[in-house]
């Protein structure tokens, strides 16, 4: 008797705590976002704008990664790679110019300094999920 063996689904183990992670940092970003912009978005109207685009790009991401198929799979690298680049790009910003966004109060964003007031999982997050995409190549290819 031969058994087949699939490829194991990207929803399971590690790439469902990845999709988790995912839409937790969907819901904060955007939560922090737009209540920002909405009670005082004169007090840093940059900051609030990149935490709101970088809740798009998490959102973005986590519908990607639990769709199938190889468009998927562009669409989730394509969206990961610009959050790596924006948290790097950022990060690095915050750290040069002090003034840019400053880490007390609440004119900060989700990617200044890397991240930081998140645990520095926005830097980590990107770098996984390009790890876990490569990984999964040949499992988006089959269900396309």
């Amino acid at each position: 008797m031969t058994e087949t063996r699939t490829a194991r689904p990207k929803t399971r183990g590690a790439g469902r705590t990845l999709i988790v992670f995912y839409f937790i940092m969907t819901i904060a970003a955007l939560a922090r976002s737009i209540f920002e912009i909405v009670s005082h978005y004169s007090v840093a109207p940059l900051a609030y704008l990149l935490s709101l685009f970088a809740g798009i790009v998490y959102l973005i991401a986590t519908i990607a990664l639990i769709t199938p198929g190889r468009r998927a799979f562009r669409i989730a690298q394509v969206a990961i790679t610009i959050e790596l680049v924006g948290v790097l790009v950022v990060g690095a910003l915050s750290v040069i110019d002090l003034s840019l966004f400053p880490f007390s109060g609440d004119r900060s964003t989700v990617w200044a300094y890397f991240g930081l007031e998140y645990l520095l999982i926005p830097l980590a997050l990107p770098i996984l999920g390009l790890l876990f995409l490569r990984s999964q190549r040949s499992v988006f290819a089959r269900e396309a």
